[in-house]
This record gives C-alpha cells, structure tokens and sequence, in this order.
C-alpha cells in the first residue's frame, strides 16, 4: 500500500490526506497510519493544513514526495529562465 501512496503522489503531486483515500478506495483512518509510516522514513513529507472549500472549513494532512521536484512544464520558457540557463 506505501508503494502506492508513493506512486499516486508522484502522479498526481502534493494532495489531502482525503483525497488519497479516496483515490486509494482506503478508510481514512488506514491512509493516515501509512502516511505517518511514510513521513517517519522520510518518504514524504506532511503539514496540517486548514482550507477553505465554497465557505466549509476543511481540515486535513498535505502530503508531498520529500526532495522531488518535477519536470518542467513544456512550452516557452520565460525571459528569466532563458538568462539562468
């Protein structure tokens, strides 16, 4: 199951505690306990985040891969990145 936190993490980026399980098809309570093994590992890091969706407080845990940074989006490049490169 941690394998696949990981790979749905390195899919889908940075995303709820919530919305992995649901992804998952796992209770929230299954998806919280892998994610806390995961962030103990040092697999992936976790924040406790409060949003607000149309008006409703939700609450959760943001999770992300530690140290991944994707590729960057294909496309022109702005006139900054051309003057590091």
């Amino acid at each position: 199951m941690m394998h696949e936190i990981l790979k749905f993490l390195k899919t889908h980026g940075e995303r709820l505690d919530t919305e992995i399980a649901v992804a998952m098809g796992v209770s929230l309570a299954k998806t919280r306990l892998q994610l806390a093994e995961l962030s103990a590992e040092g697999e992936i890091m976790t924040c406790h985040t409060i949003r607000f969706e149309k008006g409703k407080k939700v609450e959760g845990v943001s999770c992300r891969l530690s140290g991944y940074i994707p590729k960057a989006a294909p496309g022109r490049k702005s006139k900054v990145q051309l003057k590091l490169s």
